[in-house]
């Protein structure tokens, strides 16, 4: 079928499944000419009913003799751009997704579409099937009276249930229509104005004297001519919304809606900063950034640089030099609490021009701040790994802040990493890529040492303040000479002096809740979460037991649910439970505890920050998210609660991450004129990645690491891919392992190494029992072009909706010619 120029899109449909994974072509009807453009959202017609869709190209030819017409463009602006379509098209391929999978990661969750299953009566429902149930009669009764009903709505209606809606659509009762509607809303506010100043003085002169609202508002409008909103309004007089409607009604004052943005930092004063002078080291990893970003060539930098050594301020003043050279800049950090003091900095420094981007903001808000950016209206994005979608059109730099962080792994499908995907849009927009940390991936740090990254250190703190003193504390010793207490003698001597000087300190423990576990003393069985096989944790606040992967939730019971004994407790140390011994050594002393249980709630984790920044408390107490990023002029000493927590975990890189995690944390101290100090608390002492972390031997720790990492074969010295399947019958799971094992051996045979199927650490999740393999190769190109083509084939293996497989790969070639 031939037909005028580019009037056919190409067009990836919002239905994720193997059989239809491609594009379909569809009619572009004359008055959607001009509307439809590569990366436009559409609805069009699937089968029976309408879906949501991007095209991802436009032709003038297709191999069909009929063509369906696109049924509604859904926005003026395309959602995605050219380059970003591309880049899910990579994604797709790269990450063995399904295509619509990849687009819909990079667009704002309102922008997905809303499906509604809408139930109507058939009109000859009551001749056919005369006689009801109490609960037939109550759907009929609803149905004829509104005429129809939504399908989760019938679902509430007394003694309705999906198989009585199921049945009536067998027999055809009922009719269902599949309804697409945008989740897309948008902030109204009234603006209120004077209509002009010869009707205000004659609506002054024959208003009613007992109608002083009305002439406060007149005189008001007299006085101050420009629209002001309506809230603002109400706020500076004292009167109503329907005095206001009754002097519109009379012609003497105006409104009209207007479309107004949700600011998530409304109210908010940002007080203008000057760049701070840089130190030599600064200014030298400064001019490299700026001339990579002038040549314009794609490159990488690894910005090593201790902590405290101002990387913030080199990262802000290269910022501003490509704005002056009108390229734009995405900033990725990793942790939502990294952001309010990050974001302070970047307001600060750059206003408006900033747009923020992670999931503590409202749907709308995120809505907000990503239409500021698609439609050009900022120029700087900073936000968290999903920022780095950000729809900008001269991107010069990318920066990723603490580049070593785990939470930049895509967990769901597209199972992206945030560096693969910066390295890709640097690629394309001829931008400098900027990886910054104070603890770089073993990976990155390879890549820099072999050439492949340009490697700037910034070796010295700014002013040459002094690294923290480091004491580590057998904790084995403590135990044997009698202390029993979570708290070693040094550290609670050190808080004590430090509290008493005035200072503030700061409590790590990557532990939330009250303790680990809660076991039975008489039979020596653990409570264990019944939808997945790992330990409940207490939570002391709500006396209950939860699951922190599934949700679930009990009451801490009485008595042993096993062997029926009253000898049942808790065991281990969680933060609350280091709160509340921290507040019984110190009763008079205020602690603010930080984990995910305190932070729930919008702007909770700016609010405990400022309050500690404000001195409303002695200690801050918190898990990950209080470890990087953060920088308190009074905090001069912290105390490691368990160094070992991550230490001996069934990961290749728990050596690394136990390295990193305490570098971050005793960079927090002694940042600024007071000097600091570190006390790390373990039951290894003698393992050299708390050894070298706690004498600063980053060079050494590193070379020692690589060496292990070349030995056993692990990243960055081979690829390795992750294969996890899961299914609700173990049976069938260890079948289809099998059969896949097989399937593997057979096609990879002389090129790869095959671990497994063994259980992973948690062998059962959310109902699910799991299975894994590890498959490690070679990085040379055929290699994993064969282990890509194999791994595609996996998912068409089997023929069983119950059944799920995720592949999960660490591939350094990635996105590469």
């Amino acid at each position: 079928m031939d037909v005028e120029a580019l009037r056919i899109a190409e067009v990836i449909v919002d239905v994720p499944a193997m059989e239809i994974n491609r594009p379909f072509d569809y009619l572009i009807p004359d008055e959607w000419l001009e509307e439809v453009q590569i990366g436009s959202r559409i609805r069009v017609p699937f089968g029976n009913r309408l879906v949501v869709g991007y095209c991802i190209g436009k032709k003038s030819k297709t191999s069909h003799a009929k063509l369906k017409a696109i049924d509604h463009v859904m926005d003026l602006i395309p959602p995605l751009t050219p380059e970003l379509v591309e880049l899910g098209k990579m994604m797709a391929e790269e990450y063995l997704c399904h295509p619509i999978t990849a687009l819909q990661s990079m667009v704002p969750a309102v922008l997905k579409g809303n499906y509604q299953k809408v139930i109507h009566l058939h009109p000859k429902s009551r001749e056919l099937f005369p006689v009801f149930t109490l609960a037939e009669q109550t759907l009929y009764d609803t149905l004829k009276n509104r005429g129809e009903c939504h399908w989760e709505e019938a679902l509430t209606l007394p003694g309705v249930t999906e198989t009585l809606l199921k049945s009536w659509l067998r027999k055809k009762r009922i009719w269902v229509e599949e309804r697409v509607k945008d989740r897309v809303t948008k902030r109204k506010v009234t603006w209120v104005w004077g209509s002009d100043l010869e009707k205000l003085r004659y609506g002054l002169e024959n208003v009613p004297p007992q109608a002083k609202r009305q002439k406060e508002l007149l005189n008001f409008f007299l006085a101050h001519p420009e629209p002001l909103a309506l809230p603002k309004l109400l706020s500076q007089i004292p009167t109503t919304r329907s005095t206001v409607q009754k002097l519109v009604e009379k012609g003497w004052l105006k409104w009209e809606e207007r479309e107004e943005y949700r600011d998530p930092y409304r109210g908010r004063e940002f007080k203008q900063t000057a760049p701070l002078p840089l130190t030599k080291e600064q200014q030298f990893a400064y001019q490299a950034i700026v001339q990579s970003m002038i040549k314009q060539q794609s490159e990488t930098i690894l910005l090593h640089g201790v902590t405290g050594s101002g990387k913030t301020e080199v990262y802000l003043q290269a910022i501003a030099k490509g704005l002056e050279k009108k390229r734009e800049a995405i900033v990725l950090v990793p942790e939502i609490s990294l952001t309010p003091q990050m974001v302070q900095r970047f307001k600060e420094r750059f206003g408006d021009q900033v747009a923020v981007l992670h999931s503590r903001l409202s749907h709308g808000e995120r809505y907000d701040e990503w239409r500021k950016i698609r439609r050009g209206e900022v120029q700087i994005v900073i936000g968290a790994r999903s920022a780095i979608f950000a729809p900008l059109s001269n991107i010069g730099l990318i920066i990723i802040d603490e580049e070593h962080e785990s939470s930049y792994k895509q967990e769901e499908n597209p199972k992206y990493h945030a560096r693969e995907i910066a390295q890709w849009r640097a690629k394309m927009h001829r931008a400098t890529l900027v990886l910054g940390s104070a603890t770089p991936s073993v990976e990155s740090y390879y890549r820099a040492r072999t050439g492949e990254y340009k490697w700037i250190q910034l070796k010295e703190r700014v002013h040459g303040r002094p690294f923290p003193q480091v004491e580590v504390v057998d904790m084995r010793t403590e135990l044997r000479e009698g202390n029993r207490s979570m708290f070693s003698r040094s550290l609670l001597t050190s808080l004590q002096a430090c509290m008493d000087r005035g200072e503030q300190a700061v409590l790590f423990l990557n532990r939330r809740g009250f303790a680990t576990f809660v076991m039975c003393r008489e039979c020596g069985e653990t409570l264990i979460c019944p939808h997945c096989d790992i330990s409940l944790t207490y939570h002391q606040s709500n006396q209950t037991i939860r699951c922190h992967y599934c949700g679930y939730i009990e009451r801490v019971p009485q008595i042993c649910p096993h062997c029926q004994s009253r000898h049942i407790r808790h065991f281990g140390t969680g933060t609350q439970r280091v709160e509340e011994e921290l507040l019984r050594q110190f009763p008079e002393r205020k602690v603010i505890r930080m984990d995910i249980d305190t932070t729930r709630r919008k702007g909770s984790h700016e609010r405990l920050l400022n309050q500690f920044r404000d001195q409303k408390a002695d200690v801050l107490l918190g898990t990950q998210m209080i470890a990087k990023g953060l920088d308190f002029p009074n905090v001069t000493l912290v105390g490691v609660i368990a160094a070992d927590t991550m230490l001996h975990l069934p990961d290749f890189r728990a050596t690394e991450r136990t390295f990193q995690l305490l570098m971050q944390v005793g960079g927090r101290a002694g940042r600024h004129e007071r000097p600091g100090k570190v006390i790390i608390q373990t039951y290894h002492p003698d393992h050299y990645s708390i050894q070298l972390a706690a004498t600063y031997q980053v060079e050494n720790f590193y070379r020692q690491e690589c060496a292990m990492r070349k030995k056993h074969l692990y990243p960055p010295f081979c690829g390795l891919v992750t294969v996890l399947i899961s299914h609700l019958d173990r049976i069938l799971l260890l079948k289809y392992s099998q059969q896949m094992e097989q399937y593997l051996r057979q096609h990879l045979a002389g090129t790869c190494q095959l671990l497994g199927p063994v259980p992973p650490t948690i062998p059962k999740l959310k109902d699910r029992y799991r299975l894994q393999m590890i498959i490690k190769f070679q990085e040379k190109r055929e290699i994993i072009l064969k282990v890509k083509k194999v791994l595609a084939q996996l998912h068409q293996m089997f023929d069983d909706k119950d059944l799920r497989l995720s592949i999960e790969q660490e591939i350094s070639q990635f996105f590469k010619e």
